[in-house]
This record gives structure tokens, sequence and C-alpha cells, in this order.
């Protein structure tokens, strides 16, 4: 979650609702940053540090051979029942929970790696088994590992590393028998065939697997910005009083072209839904798995096989590379304070991750910009010798659309009026403090003020000149080169930034039984980052932009002709195709402060009245528009129909829960149970709604699983052809919606041996 746990919240809004009044208008009134730091961080008391003491000691962040035990017993049932994806899934929780060379971490890597050998990833296999030998493996299972290592050196197509391991095993038997007959039997067994492999595979050229996923990282700009680092040449960066910093085509960009292409300056993992420790229950351990179990906590790769950080069990990564950079960067501060972070949220572990990352610029010339917060009003200016020209212009551009104008130089960019994708880039980003209500702006410094003291206690140095990479286990800890106020402070101001300027890192993922035929699939928030120049794109409910992400490097790409002139536009969340002008406009005044004025809304708002509306209610007589408030009338010239709001309300709400009660008989593989009850809603959906509500379609695409499942093609296609039609008038023709919707009817033509449907589609 972005903001604190809701028992720290609301601790604070207490603790807000009894401070004087005289102490409530000092701190709403703050002018700067730095005042309302300084007025808020003493307010934190000794009890108030032992209450979020309390509710960080739910979360489980630390190493525990208990936990590395129990996580390897039930990845040994769900090895068994030949679920090896769970099993890995498991087996890695167990590895994050053991200690370094201990014989815990040995055994979950070599148990990792047979699960990995039954998923047909043999290098990473290999890997496994290389970590399991390196932390002390026992010498008396050792056989079944090099056994498990010739098998994937075969299968990859190296028959000279298998012959040299099946000659290491033949040794091994010979020195050191450990193993009972019956166990030598079989493994000799074994190892005869895998030296028939061995022959067959001789003559047979060297195979080196390729990873798809370099296609697409391989993509760059076709001519990169000379004024813009990471933008096309196609564009250029503009200011306006009213929108601040903005982006324009300085030539016609057609559809599908790259204009932007930016790996984030700072990114934290969202992890998901991170139990807390159950009080008075005898287990402490939980198998749910969420985003932390399956991605690199440093460049968000996907991994079955994390290797985990040597100090707690939370922070994982996809090779012993990132975890060194992550320690070195930022990790070596962060590792003790897992369970804080987690409490204080997203937004305070992004704020101050970007703090730590400042470290690796000029810390002399980062922290006086720092102390200029406290003498500038707010607004810190880069050093320069040379003087820059200024402008009037509104602070807007990431988010903000109308602001008060003030004269400085154009932010983020350098003397020569380049933009620096650097942390001046994300120090200029607007807090919007002024817009910020005095609670938020409370809970903010007081969390801020919480992790500054924690760091204190902890004698964790974290801000320093001495930047020097360091060995994982032998880290020097770093001098303080500035008062950590000035750094509390900067850890505030991002935290307040993070509102309007943070961008959501998704990825599609895949949803439903891994038996089914029929892919589906979700987006799902897999990392809250910030990106410099992405964050220079104002917002429209109708964009010509569509944005996508492979790890932490997001790529922009023009979704329609952009004539040269106009405004390059992104969407900040709410759409024309998923929500009304209304709900639109006030998500984006509650959450970005400005009212939205993009064509979309301007056509929506002259057109109050227009079109039935895709959530309408129908006549159950003659199916024309209900309208109304309390009491809905009939719109057809001939009918006299009417009835009560709460009616049809409680109607759909009964409705949503039998298709929800239809979508667990579903994947649950009660197939016929789902399919009648299904049936029901859709003749009951025909009396009182729209064809175009969002139910109908759930509905549809509900009876296309569920048909697909027993094998009637044709039927499944049918279904989901009008799923198809609800899709496009909720999201458009060009939505990612469509697209999935799509995809799935051309898995069902393709299931159904319809050719030419499935490539048409």
């Amino acid at each position: 979650m972005d903001l604190p746990v809701d028992e720290w919240k609301s601790y604070i809004l207490q603790k807000w609702s009894l401070l004087p009044k005289s102490i409530q208008v000092t701190i709403s009134t703050a002018e700067t940053l730095h005042d309302l730091f300084l007025h808020s961080s003493p307010l934190l008391q000794p009890e108030d540090e032992m209450f979020l003491k309390r509710l960080s000691g739910g979360y489980l962040v630390g190493k525990d051979p208990d936990a590395s035990l129990f996580y390897r017993e039930k990845g040994n049932q769900k090895f068994q029942a030949k679920d090896y994806m769970g099993a890995a899934v498991l087996y890695s929780k167990g590895v994050s929970h053991s200690g370094p060379s201990s014989t815990d971490i040995s055994l979950c890597y070599a148990n990792r790696s047979a699960a990995l050998f039954h998923l047909g990833q043999y290098e990473t296999c290999l890997k496994d088994i290389v970590r399991a030998q390196t932390h002390g493996y026992p010498e008396r299972l050792q056989p079944k590992l090099l056994l498990r290592k010739a098998e994937c050196l075969v299968t990859l197509g190296r028959p000279q590393e298998a012959s040299q391991t099946i000659i290491d095993l033949e040794s091994s038997f010979a020195t050191k028998p450990t193993l009972s007959a019956s166990q030598f039997q079989i493994l000799q067994r074994t190892l005869c065939r895998v030296k028939v492999k061995v022959q067959e595979k001789e003559n047979l050229p060297e195979i080196f697997p390729e990873a798809l996923t370099k296609t697409f990282e391989g993509v760059d700009l076709r001519e990169e910005n000379e004024q813009i680092p990471g933008a096309s040449s196609s564009v250029s960066l503009h200011i306006d009083p009213l929108k601040g910093r903005y982006l324009v085509a300085t030539k016609d960009i057609l559809p599908g072209e790259l204009l932007v292409k930016e790996d984030a300056f700072v990114s934290v993992l969202n992890p998901g839904e991170v139990p807390l420790r159950p009080r008075g229950l005898e287990s402490k351990w939980d198998i749910q798995v969420t985003n932390g179990d399956l991605h690199c906590h440093r460049c968000l790769r996907h991994t079955l096989a994390p290797v985990p950080c040597d100090g707690c069990s939370y922070a994982k990564y996809c090779s012993q590379e990132c975890m060194q950079q992550a320690w070195d960067r930022y990790h070596s501060v962060e590792c003790s304070l897992g369970a804080l972070l987690l409490t204080l949220g997203l937004f305070c572990h992004v704020a101050l991750r970007s703090t730590l990352l400042a470290r690796f610029e000029d810390v002399g010339k980062v922290t006086k910009k720092l102390c200029g917060e406290m003498s500038n009003q707010g607004i810190c200016l880069p050093e320069s010798k040379n003087p820059v020209q200024t402008l009037k212009y509104d602070l807007g551009g990431e988010g903000d659309k109308k602001d008060k104008a003030v004269e400085t130089p154009v932010p983020g960019c350098d003397i020569n009026g380049k933009y620096e994708r650097n942390y001046n880039a994300i120090f200029h980003l607007l807090p919007h403090t002024e817009n910020h209500s005095p609670e938020h702006k409370f809970l903010c410094a007081l969390s801020v003020s919480a992790l500054c003291r924690q760091l204190e206690a902890a004698g964790l140095q974290a801000f320093t000149t001495d930047l020097k990479p360091t060995k994982l286990k032998a880290a020097e800890p770093p001098v303080l080169c500035a008062e950590l106020s000035v750094w509390g402070v900067a850890m505030l101001r991002h935290m307040l930034q993070l509102q309007c300027n943070a961008q959501a890192i998704t990825t599609i993922q895949q949803t439903g039984s891994k038996e089914s035929l029929i892919t589906d699939t979700r987006r799902v928030r897999l990392a809250t980052a910030l990106f410099p120049v992405v964050s220079l794109l104002n917002h429209s409910c109708s964009p010509n932009t569509s944005v996508s992400f492979i790890g932490t490097i997001a790529t922009i790409r023009a979704s329609q002709l952009i004539r040269s002139g106009q405004e390059i536009l992104h969407c900040y969340g709410p759409h024309e195709s998923r929500m009304g002008v209304a709900e639109r406009r006030q998500k984006l005044r509650s959450q970005y402060f400005f009212d939205c004025d993009c064509p979309p809304c301007e056509r929506e708002k002259q057109r109050p009245s227009a079109g039935p509306g895709r959530g309408a209610f129908r006549c159950h007589r003659c199916r024309a528009l209900l309208q109304g408030d309390d009491v809905l009338s009939c719109s057809g010239p001939a009918c006299m129909e009417s009835v009560s709001r709460d009616l049809l309300v409680s109607r759909l709400q009964d409705l949503q829960r039998q298709v929800g009660a239809a979508q667990k008989h579903l994947r649950n593989g009660r197939l016929e149970v789902a399919i009648q009850l299904l049936l029901g809603c859709q003749s009951d959906v025909e009396s009182f709604l729209s064809t175009e509500h969002s139910v109908v379609g759930e509905i549809e695409d509900a009876l296309a699983q569920a048909y697909a499942a027993l094998g009637d093609w044709e039927k499944s296609a049918t279904h989901l052809q009008k799923s198809l039609q609800v899709v496009e008038v909720h999201h458009g023709p060009s939505s990612v919606e469509m697209g999935h919707e799509l995809f799935k009817l051309a898995q069902v033509f393709f299931n159904g041996y319809t050719e030419k449907e499935c490539i048409d589609d």
C-alpha cells in the first residue's frame, strides 16, 4: 500500500485531533517543507515510536531456521503432488529464511533445483546446484545432485561437461560409498541412462538457449533527443504558464513510433498483501505468493529462483549481481528496516531510497540544494556560476494544471537547457504542499521523523560521500555527511511528490487454471517508480500514447497519428473508456489537484444527457431507457412503466453475487453447475439491464470459458464475441483490454481448428 498501514494512520489522525489549535494552525500554515518538518518532528513522542514498533513487529522479515524447515516441508508436499511451480516458490521462501552457509539453505537450493529440472529450466537448475554445493550441501546427498547436473548438461547439449560430471560421480561412488545398496542400484540405473544420452549427444553441436526478453529489451530510440536523454528527437520540451513543462511533436509521428525509453530513477517493488504475524495461532508463516516472491527487488525481472539477501528474508534478487548492486546503492541501509518500511508504506520507502540514491551524485551540491530548501521558500535552485534565463511559468506539468506563477529557472535542466535524468530532475518534481490536507502532511512528516529516528538509533550513517562499492559481508559503515534533519526534509518532499508524480509499473499476469487451454490475463501493479522524462507528460482522458514496461524500463509509443506541433499526452488513470466525465474529473481533482479540460471532458460536459449510458437500466416491457432519480420512468413514447431505483440496484447486486458464485464453480471445475447458473443470470439481465452493461460482458466471458473447458469451441466463440462487443463499448476498439479479448478469441478458434478466423483475429 502507498501510505502507512491503517492502524498508524488512525493513530496519527487521533494525535492530530488532540493537538492544541495553535499548533494545528502553525503546521497547517507552514510556508516551507523545512518549517513543516521542524514543527512536526518534535511532536513524535517515545510512546508513538513504541506503538509503531509494535505494529512493525507483526512483519516477519528476519532469518528463521524454523520457517526454512516449514517452507521446505510444504514444498516437498507440492513436489510430491507434481505441482513443481508451487514447490519452487515454497523452496524459495525456505531459501529466504535460511542463514548463509547453513545446511538449511543448501537443502532448499537442492530441492528447488529438482523442481526447476521438472519445469524444464535447466540453466537455472544448474545454478541452484552450484549454490547448494557452495553452501555446504551434505556429502551423503551429493550423488543425487551430481546426477541431476549431468542430466541438465545432456539436455542442454553439453555432453563433454556431462561426461566429466559422470566421471566425478563414479569417483565419488568409489571413494565414499555413502549410499545403501538399494539407493546405489537406483542411481546406477539412472546413471546408465544418462550415459546413453551423453553418447547420443556426443557428435551434436552445443546448444545455447536464447533469452526471449532480449528481443524487446534491445529496441532503442531511432534518434535520441540531444536535450532530453531518453526521449526521441521527434519531441521537444516546452513551458507554459498554465500547463507547466510538457512535450510537443516536432514532426508528424506515426502510430507505434517509440517516443520515450527511460529507466526509472528509483523504483520499489510493490510487496502485495504481506501478511502480518497471526496472533494466538501456532503457525506464523504464510504460504501466500506475492510479487516479492516472484520478482527481483532491484530490476523487477520475473524469477522462480531468487537469491536472498544474507541479512533479511524480505529482499530477493534475480542474481548475485543484482543483489550486490542493491546492497551497494541502498539495501545496506534498508536491510534492517524492512518491517518498518512495510508498516510506513511504499511512498515512504520510495522517499528513503530516492535520498539514498542522491548520494551517488555530487553530494556536496545535493546537500547545499537541500539546505537551500530552508531559505528559498521551498524552491531550491541548481548551483550555477552562469546566469540562467528565467521566465514566468507554472510549476505544473507533473499533474498540476494551474498553480502560482513564480520566477525560476527551468526546473530539472542544467545551465545549457539540457534536461537532466538525475536527482536534480527528481528534486524539482512538485510536492504540491499547499494542496495536501494538514492531516496528510502531518502523517507524512511524523512517518518520516520516525524513519529518521530509527536510522539514528540503529547507527546507520546513511548519507556519505565515500561511496566506493563494498563487499556484501564486509561493508564499512559510511560517515554521516549532513544533518539527518536535512535529509528528513528531502524525504518529506519526496513523499508528498509521489501522490502526483509516482508511476505505477505494471505487468500482465496470467489468471485462471494452469490446465486451461484458454489463457486469461489481467494487468497488475508491480512497483512504484519515479521517471524524470515520463513525468513531463501531461494528462488526457483520451491520450495519444500508450505506456508499457520491461522491468524498470518504461517505453512510451504513439498510439495514433500525432501531427507536428501537437502535445504528447499520457493518461494518469482515469480514461474516457472506463469512467464517466464526473467520476474522472473528481478523481483527477482529488489526486492530482486540477480540473481536467481535455477534449473528451469538454465534449461530455457540453452533452450531459447524451447517450443512454453503459450502466443504464432498461424497461422490462419495451426495453427503452429508464430515466429519473429515486423513481425511474420509461422513456418509451407509449409506455407508462415506472420502478424504484433502489429495487433495481438491489436486483443488480443480487445478479452480481450469482455471477460471482458461477465464476467460483467455474474455477473449481463444476462446469455444468456454472453454465446453468450463468444462463439463468443471462435471462435475468435481459429484463432490466442494457446489453452494454459490464455484467453482460462478465456473463458472456464466463460462459465462453465454461464451454471452452468442455471443448465446445463453437459455443465458446459465440459467447466470447458477445463479450467483445461489451469490451469495445467500454474500452474502445484499440484498447489493451480489446487486445486481450481478441487474443482469447484467437485461442478459441485455434483450438477449434478454424484457422482462417484465428489468423484474422
